[in-house]
């Protein structure tokens, strides 16, 4: 398991169509996932350490976005056959012990993490009503540490900024995870 750290954002990057299968056997794209203000893509997995420090966090921020005008939707993107944790049944059990009101997709060709440049889960980037790349940094600052009273809901910020004023000046923080699984 290789740690890495997602690149800085790139600007002016749109966000990328996609058509995946949720865990309710839904196939949706780009626009059945996004909200008014926006869209959260998140690729993440069920088995990853990092993804597991902080997916209470995460669902609580997509709570907040949610209400905010902001579609959430998670991005599965590993080698099930080499990582059978990541299952697609075992995808459905992640979201429901974790009370996800997001869509959690299944990106089987891995084409559309590529498409994304996703390195790592949890990977976050954020996207303006206009579908381009706001933000892609780190959930907060504790990371996969226990969160505390000095923590920054930093990805949820940002969004709040760029829903008043079309972009955040924040720093953005790498996010960092284990690597993609991805197939031979």
């Amino acid at each position: 398991m290789a740690l890495l750290q997602t690149p800085e954002k790139q600007a002016g990057f749109h966000a990328v169509d996609f058509k995946l299968k949720n865990i309710d056997g839904r196939l949706l794209s780009l626009a059945d996932c996004r909200g008014p203000e926006g869209i959260v893509i998140m690729f993440i997995c069920n088995h990853c350490p990092y993804v597991k420090a902080v997916i209470g966090r995460l669902v609580e921020t997509c709570k907040t976005l949610q209400n905010e005008g902001y579609g959430c939707v998670a991005i599965m993107p590993n080698d099930t056959e080499n990582y059978p944790a990541d299952s697609f049944d075992n995808m459905k059990i992640f979201a429901k012990d974790n009370g996800f009101t997001f869509p959690y997709l299944i990106d089987e060709t891995q084409q559309t993490a590529k498409s994304y440049d996703a390195v790592c889960t949890p990977d976050f980037f954020g996207f303006d009503r206009n579908l381009i790349l706001q933000y892609r940094g780190r959930l907060d600052s504790a990371a996969a540490k226990a969160p505390d009273s000095a923590t920054v809901p930093e990805l949820m910020n940002a969004l709040l900024e760029i829903k008043q004023k079309g972009t955040s000046e924040a720093r953005q923080f790498p996010s960092m995870g284990c690597s993609i699984k991805w197939k031979t």
